[in-house]
């Protein structure tokens, strides 16, 4: 029976893997006489000298063999697609509770506490995700290694918006929501404390952190974007100006199939790649397990109030507020070079979500940040195989830092 509704959304998946593989026969006339140019700036970039291998192969190939041959091969590449979001919905992987207390809760956000006897660490996650990112599975969790290595982790999730939250923007979420967390994570701490934000949560943390300094011993800022128009600008306000809501109130959340398939645009033939590798794996093995848990947590987002939407989408991805330094919180400018409090930035080279050169921004704004750059991607950078190696340790030492100094 099946258990999920992912992929999301699922139409858009399907048509989207078909036409690109179909495109295939449409563009074997074109290649066969040397009218295909290679792009350089693919997820595998083609060099030179494969090129012309490829071009040479092609040319010489009988024009009907390579036809069906290609058709062919773009078939059972649909079908494996198929079979592994079949695998996928029927997995019988569920996700445990957490194992962790309400600490603070208003409206639709809450405040958990993991516990511990370790010194207190606030994690803000993004608005569009839910915060179980930070905590995906043993093995993958951020939050349980804190607590095994000398930390109390507080995590923000932010819940889904509730009647009050659905006029929520920006300024609210971090005034009302994120704000009073601060504040009941440095009560409880009776000080200070780090505050770590995630992608999007970053720079919410980041404003936080400028409003209320006297709350924040350290700020770590983990694949941050700053400036929105770094790599792709034309065609991130292009997809930001059409899926903005509305302003005005009363205005519906941005849905979750829509805020994916903003996501979608930016690597279209991932999704087939990797349900097509999930395919091949042993339902039960650690890795099949992982795979279905990470992609629950993909699938499970959360709708954006409007008012916020609109924030991110016109103010940050269209007029690149936080990049040309007009990005203001509750009528004050969010300026990085006012930050008082050590940082931490983590720089994943392989992030296709939030490209370095716009994290990099944010670095190069902040005064005297320690900087790693894991070689990994937005998301395996927190969860990945080397997510412990790479990110947690070295984060870690920072925050056992902060506490020494």
């Amino acid at each position: 029976m099946t258990q999920r509704m992912g992929p999301r959304p699922l139409p858009l998946h399907l048509a989207t893997s078909a036409s690109v593989l179909m495109s295939s026969l449409a563009a074997l006339p074109s290649a066969k006489s040397g009218l295909i140019s290679w792009n350089a700036n693919a997820n595998r970039p083609t060099s030179a000298s494969e090129a012309d291998r490829i071009q040479t192969a092609i040319a010489a190939a009988d024009a009907e063999v390579l036809t069906a041959a290609v058709a062919s091969e773009a078939t059972t590449r649909l079908a494996d697609f198929v079979a592994g979001i079949r695998a996928y919905r029927d997995h019988p992987y569920v996700r445990p509770r957490p194992e962790a207390a309400t600490l603070w809760q208003d409206g639709s956000s809450s405040l958990l506490d993991y516990g511990g006897d370790g010194r207190l660490v606030l994690l803000t996650p993004s608005l569009i995700n839910r915060s179980t990112i930070l905590d995906l599975l043993p093995g993958a969790s951020f939050c349980a290694w804190l607590k095994a290595n000398g930390h109390r982790p507080l995590l923000l999730d932010w819940g889904p918006p509730g009647d009050e939250e659905l006029e929520f923007n920006l300024d609210a979420y971090i005034t009302t929501r994120l704000g009073p967390a601060l504040n009941a994570a440095s009560a409880l701490a009776d000080g200070p404390v780090p505050l770590i934000g995630y992608c999007m949560g970053g720079l919410l943390a980041l404003a936080a952190a400028l409003r209320q300094p006297s709350d924040v011993s350290g700020l770590a800022l983990l694949a941050t974007p700053w400036d929105f128009h770094a790599e792709r600008a034309s065609r991130t306000g292009i997809l930001a100006t059409a899926a903005a809501p509305p302003s005005g109130p009363g205005t519906p959340p941005l849905p979750v199939d829509l805020i994916q398939a903003l996501f979608t645009f930016l690597q279209p033939n991932l999704l087939q790649a990797k349900f097509r590798r999930f395919a091949t794996m042993d339902p039960a093995s650690p890795d099949a397990e992982a795979f279905v848990a990470l992609e629950d947590w993909l699938n499970d987002g959360v709708e954006l109030a409007a008012p916020a939407a609109r924030d991110c989408l016109i103010g940050w991805y269209r007029d690149n507020t936080p990049g040309k330094g007009g990005w203001c919180v509750a009528g004050e400018p969010i300026n990085p070079s006012r930050l008082t409090c050590p940082a931490f930035v983590a720089l994943p080279t392989r992030d296709r979500i939030v490209p370095p050169a716009s994290a990099s921004a944010l670095a190069d704004s902040l005064p005297g940040p320690t900087v790693i750059e894991p070689r990994a991607g937005h998301i395996g950078m927190m969860v990945g195989s080397r997510a412990e190696m790479d990110l947690w340790v070295p984060l870690g030492d920072w925050l056992t830092g902060l506490h020494r100094g």
